[in-house]
């Protein structure tokens, strides 16, 4: 009960990459960088495992982006032709690539990753790929007539790479679409769909991670401007609770959504976002098991799974390594309730 899990990336440890950046160089090439991956990779491992974390990842740390780490081994692409594209409904604009043709994978993309986090822990594993609407959201389309023609291209994409993940004993899969919470409608009319052609003839558990962003300035300032209260999560999670999807993870932790939304996700495990990322701050054992007693007046604590708001890539990483153990903590707190 009440099984810990993160949202997906951790920092990239300073000999690796440039350290509490969302787009770091790596610091090497070539086999010593595949190795210093590895390495990154088992130091997070360990300091998950130490913090009590029951199900967990490689921390991304095999990939520079969440969405692009996935895109740089797939054709069709012209990383060469860079479009000025408004990211997430215009919050932020960047330069980025184009598809110019039918895309199609040149072979696996993550399987070193998963392989290698696979061998070095009993724990159950998570991995993280980025859903079908946030690339559409995230990479420019010279090609398809639309988004949801592109999209459930790339769907079929990642369907292809999550069934070789299940095979190397992946249990659960995730795909992050943080485009869900600024495309509502578009989620109900081919989002979801999308997700669906993702996942099709998968048998571990799948999940969909939707929140309001890394903890950088222009997610910041977005959230600024949303009120005192969020409630984009309203509109997409009855169409969620109809899915076939098993989880669905979501930003809880110092944000404006009102709990009570939960309830709306009455079919379905719920990762409950106990760990703000947008602040420094490490938040103590008791103001997590707090969160966490907060969402299960809403959810059955047999479908809760205490998790991170987002993804820790951009923090400092004693600051992340600190966040994990609080988020340990406030589940043992309360697991230790439940059994009293």
């Amino acid at each position: 009960m009440l099984e810990t899990t993160i949202a997906g990336s951790l920092p990239k440890p300073s000999w690796l990459a440039e350290p509490e950046t969302l787009w770091p160089e790596w610091k090497s090439e070539g086999d010593a960088l595949i190795e210093a991956k590895k390495d990154a990779a088992l130091v997070w491992l360990k300091e998950q495992e130490d913090a009590g974390i029951d199900i967990v990842g490689d921390g991304e740390q095999f990939r520079t982006h969440f969405v692009h780490g996935f895109l740089e081994k797939i054709g069709g692409i012209d990383w060469d032709l860079k479009t000025p594209m408004g990211i997430r409904n215009d919050r932020y604009t960047v330069d980025v690539p184009t598809v110019t043709g039918a895309v199609h994978r040149k072979g696996p993309v993550h399987d070193l990753d998963a392989r290698h986090t696979r061998a070095h822990t009993d724990h159950k594993m998570k991995f993280t790929l980025p859903g079908p609407m946030t690339i559409c959201d995230t990479i420019a389309n010279a090609h398809y007539d639309n988004r949801p023609e592109m999209a459930m291209a790339f769907a079929k994409l990642l369907n292809e790479e999550a069934k070789e993940l299940e095979a190397i004993g992946v249990d659960v899969i995730q795909f992050d679409e943080p485009a869900f919470n600024v495309f509502t409608e578009d989620v109900k009319e081919w989002g979801i769909a999308a997700l669906h052609q993702a996942i099709d003839g998968l048998n571990c558990t799948t999940a969909v991670h939707i929140c309001y962003g890394y903890g950088i300035q222009a997610n910041i300032d977005w959230k600024e401007t949303l009120g005192d209260e969020w409630r984009q999560y309203e509109e997409i999670f009855p169409a969620l609770n109809d899915s076939r999807i098993d989880q669905v993870s979501l930003e809880c932790a110092d944000s404006h959504v009102p709990l009570e939304l939960i309830g709306l996700l009455k079919n379905k495990q719920v990762m409950v976002g106990a760990i703000d990322v947008a602040s420094t701050e490490i938040e103590s054992p008791e103001k997590v098991a707090d969160t966490i007693r907060k969402a299960m007046a809403y959810v059955d604590a047999d479908r809760v799974l205490p998790c991170t708001n987002c993804g820790m890539a951009p923090l400092n990483r004693s600051v992340a390594a600190g966040k994990l153990k609080a988020l340990g903590a406030g589940a043992r707190i309360v697991r230790n309730e439940l059994a009293g």
